[in-house]
């Protein structure tokens, strides 16, 4: 028996879409630099808590030392005379941060200085939670000085958020400038 061919009416194929959106393509390289800072930042603080104790100094040049000192405040030690509810606080407040540059990077992942900044504030902010939840404080170990002034110890995560920052400066003022 012959077979009816089939009449009724049927939508044409859809087109196979393999396009990602731009966002979801470029996340990774991203989220690999956040790691990479992450990675750097706890390896160099693994080291100085192996090699140092609290206090230790050993000088590398004139104007720098490293050290090991224990930050349980936020930036420049804010904090750090607190009665120890500042160590959650602040943990707290370094998660929230990190989901939202996760976030920030999801969707602004095309926008390469914007997104190396982020991704720099990510990492170091990654670093210094890690740093909360497993010591309660943050491990410094870089010493710049002139003559009797020292500038507050800082660490590898503190010198990435700082250049993070930085970018998102550099972004804006370059946003800006574009939009006249």
């Amino acid at each position: 028996m012959a077979r009816k061919p089939n009449l009724t009416p049927t939508s044409p194929p859809k087109p196979v879409n393999n396009f990602k959106p731009s966002s979801t393509v470029s996340l990774m390289p991203w989220l690999a630099l956040s790691f990479i800072v992450l990675l750097a930042d706890q390896f160099t603080k693994v080291l100085v808590v192996g090699y140092y104790k609290l206090g230790d100094s050993s000088p590398v040049t004139d104007f720098f030392n490293l050290v090991r000192a224990h930050n349980s405040g936020a930036a420049f030690s804010f904090l750090a005379d607190a009665a120890g509810w500042q160590r959650w606080v602040l943990t707290g407040i370094g998660v929230v941060a990190v989901l939202v540059m996760v976030w920030l990077l999801k969707s602004h992942a095309a926008q390469k200085l914007f997104s190396f900044a982020v991704a720099c504030i990510l990492g170091g902010a990654a670093g210094n939670v890690i740093d909360r939840i497993l010591y309660g404080y943050v491990v410094d170990f870089l010493d710049f000085y002139w003559k009797d002034w020292h500038f507050p110890a800082f660490n590898v995560a503190d010198s990435a958020i700082t250049l993070g920052v930085a970018c998102l400066i550099l972004d804006e003022l370059l946003r800006v400038r574009r939009g006249r």
